[in-house]
């Protein structure tokens, strides 16, 4: 019987999904891997043994097809250990130049889908007394970036979810990590994994001065998928992890620099924050 640790990762096609269960299968893990098409997923991975891999064609924002996928999992593996919220995807322009359309759509799948996956493995979790979530924020989700702000918002809504959702389920054997990546080498600031404002509007150029610096970054991204997969299979085998964890050189800079200005700001102001308490 394969004792290794049983794997569910969401947006598994492309980019870190896909290097993560590519990592996997070759070191002999189980794996359920969701994708909107399955045939696409299967088409990137090549010939897999289904034994050890079972592909899942999932609606995001269908909670009922998330559902079903969860207890495909534990039907066909018999348990459920570690579970990577990967999907999502970005979205550029001011909040005035998206539509509302856009912006819940992006908090669909990005937020609300996440926080669906777990409403429904938790129960498995609970009842094997283990296993661990593993939430892919950004380094944008704690240091947000000019011209990404709905984007920016769903992952702090994933980062803070995660913080508190490891506070409240430490007891029960179950570890949460929140993953802030920086730029990887994958698809993601390619047209095809992103959603930008077609409401343009002239007077942010900031914005667009900020997009044009990332469209000149895409193939040029510091992060390695294959290494970032690497530490995501670490993370489920050390019996101590981190509840949260900065990926890559750029996001380690960016956070310090969050970190030294946090500090900063609370110090100047702290005559202002402290004057609304009663008198002692």
């Amino acid at each position: 019987m394969n004792t290794k640790k049983v794997w569910y990762i969401t947006g598994a096609s492309k980019g870190l999904g896909l290097a993560l269960v590519k990592k996997l299968i070759n070191e002999g893990y189980r794996v359920a891997a969701t994708s909107r098409k399955a045939e696409q997923l299967k088409k990137a991975l090549g010939s897999t043994n289904e034994d050890q891999f079972l592909a899942l064609e999932v609606d995001l924002t269908n909670d009922e097809s998330i559902k079903q996928s969860i207890q495909k999992t534990q039907a066909h593996f018999g348990q459920l250990d570690v579970v990577v919220n990967n999907a999502g995807y970005g979205i550029g322009g001011s909040i005035e130049e998206l539509s509302q359309k856009d912006v819940y759509d992006n908090f669909n799948v990005n937020v609300f889908a996440t926080i669906k996956v777990i409403h429904h493995a938790l129960p498995v979790m609970r009842t094997q007394r283990s296993g661990h979530i593993i939430n892919i924020s950004s380094i944008g989700g704690f240091a947000g970036a000019t011209g990404w702000s709905v984007y920016a918002s769903t992952k702090f809504a994933i980062t803070g979810m995660s913080e508190v959702l490891a506070e409240e389920v430490r007891d029960l054997g179950i570890k949460v990590t929140v993953v802030a990546p920086g730029g990887f080498r994958t698809e993601f600031l390619s047209a095809e994994s992103l959603v930008m404002a077609e409401n343009v509007i002239s007077d942010y150029q900031s914005i667009r001065d900020s997009h044009a610096r990332y469209n000149t970054m895409n193939g040029k991204q510091a992060g390695d998928p294959d290494k970032a997969a690497e530490v995501f299979i670490a993370l489920a085998e050390n019996p101590k992890t981190p509840v949260r964890l900065f990926l890559g050189s750029d996001a380690y800079t960016r956070a310090s620099a969050k970190i030294t200005q946090l500090g900063n700001d609370l110090e100047q102001w702290k005559d202002l924050t402290l004057s609304t308490d009663f008198p002692v």
